[in-house]
């Protein structure tokens, strides 16, 4: 499609959840919308995120969402109650795509997918006019002030009234959130708080007997704190993977925040495991005095007084000292409180998504940048971040519906001028 001569309101770089939603509010009050994206096609971590089942968003009362955003809920809640979990529920709904919550009280489509979303969503947009141009990195702004993309080796300038900036963080390059947008931007005078991981996973020093003999399983039924961590009432209960390296999984996600502090303060962070949260201490103590010192073996003290069985009995005999299981005291309050300290992050890439970006002190409350009039950010681009269980997606339509009303209200209310005019980027 031809759209040189054009004129174009709303410039959104990036393709993915923030930035559609940015264009979906933008289109729906009438502005000229075209996204640009680096990748040859758009949503793709959104496609992937869908593969596993896609979490939409969570339901759960608003003030224990919001806090879920730790540090950031200041920034985001009103952001989150004008787009709220049931507005991004109805707008599925209108796509033809039926969600439901799941026991945990995460929403999913009825088919649990994101590719009928997606495809549905793209033709709406497509028949409001919005335009998509793939194959396009951004690539900063050129002296005349001009939006500048690589694109077919070349590169060009284009000219919006206004811009919503909406790449994502930078995890999972392969799929084109690989932060590229921080060197013009850092450039521009634009304070970047700097990307770390989050939601990842966390290596330890495990035994190659543990190691080869573990890898893969998964511990069920536990519950886990951050040792030194006084904002956090209670552990949080759930499960999570031993991995080659370390731990992953949901519950980790849940405490990576604190544990990524806890190293970069101390140089480490303990992990500390409640192997049977159902069973209270004096209970569990009780349980294992029986016939302790007699004929049965360890693992069958520790099944038949605690249910500790298989990875669990690993885990326990992987960090405590021989000893530990001659006192039924002391073996108790070590299913109760495992310590397994943890060393160090995975690596950003590896992670399911990023901490850090534009500081939320460089943009107003329309997430417009202060020192950039008429540019505007939205989505993973932003410093905040969420745990998995629809969360991260629930910010980035939020951000985007935002981000995308604001540039559009004030796009169609700027005066034309000729050198707004785009130059022909037919692709």
């Amino acid at each position: 499609m031809n759209i040189g001569t054009q004129q174009i309101d709303v410039a959104i770089v990036g393709g993915g959840p923030a930035g559609l939603m940015a264009a979906e509010a933008a289109s729906a009050l009438g502005a000229r919308v075209v996204v640009f994206d680096a990748m040859p096609s758009v949503g793709r971590k959104f496609l992937l995120a869908g593969k596993g089942g896609l979490n939409l968003t969570h339901d759960e009362p608003l003030p224990a969402f919001l806090a879920r955003y730790e540090a950031g809920q200041g920034r985001l809640r009103p952001l989150i109650k004008e787009y709220p979990p049931s507005a991004l529920r109805a707008f599925a709904a209108e796509l033809g795509i039926e969600t439901f919550v799941g026991t945990s009280g995460r929403v999913f489509p009825r088919d649990m997918k994101s590719a009928p979303l997606l495809r549905r969503w793209l033709q709406r947009l497509r028949a409001r006019g919005v335009v998509l141009l793939m194959r396009h990195r951004w690539l900063g702004w050129n002296a005349a002030g001009a939006l500048t993309f690589e694109h077919a080796g070349e590169v060009v300038p284009f000219t919006a009234t206004t811009t919503v900036l909406a790449m994502g963080g930078g995890s999972w390059p392969q799929l084109g959130s690989d932060a590229a947008w921080v060197a013009p931007l850092a450039t521009a005078g634009i304070a970047i708080t700097p990307l770390v991981p989050a939601n990842c996973g966390f290596d330890c020093r495990w035994s190659d007997f543990f190691r080869e003999h573990h890898a893969g399983t998964p511990l069920k039924s536990v519950a886990a704190r951050c040792v030194g961590d006084d904002s956090q009432t209670a552990p949080r209960r759930g499960e999570f993977v031993i991995t080659d390296t370390g731990v992953e999984g949901s519950l980790i996600y849940a405490l990576a925040s604190r544990l990524r502090r806890a190293i970069e303060t101390h140089g480490y962070a303990d992990l500390e495991l409640d192997l049977a949260p159902a069973v209270p201490l004096e209970a569990l103590q009780r349980a294992l005095a029986i016939g302790a010192g007699g004929k049965r073996t360890v693992a069958e003290q520790l099944r038949r007084g605690a249910a500790i069985t298989g990875v669990k009995s690993a885990l326990l005999r992987e960090v405590l000292p021989r000893a530990s299981f001659d006192n039924p005291m002391v073996l108790a309050a070590a299913i109760k409180s495992l310590p397994v300290r943890l060393n160090t992050p995975r690596p950003l890439a590896e992670a399911i998504s990023t901490a850090g970006g534009v500081a939320l002190g460089e943009v107003d409350q329309n997430l417009m940048i202060k020192r950039r009039p008429g540019i505007y950010c939205a989505g993973e681009m932003l410093d905040w971040e969420a745990p998995t269980g629809g969360y991260l997606l629930s910010a980035c339509f939020a951000t985007g519906a935002r981000a995308g009303r604001a540039a559009a209200t004030q796009a169609l209310v700027a005066p034309a001028a000729s050198d707004k005019t785009p130059p022909n980027l037919a692709p």
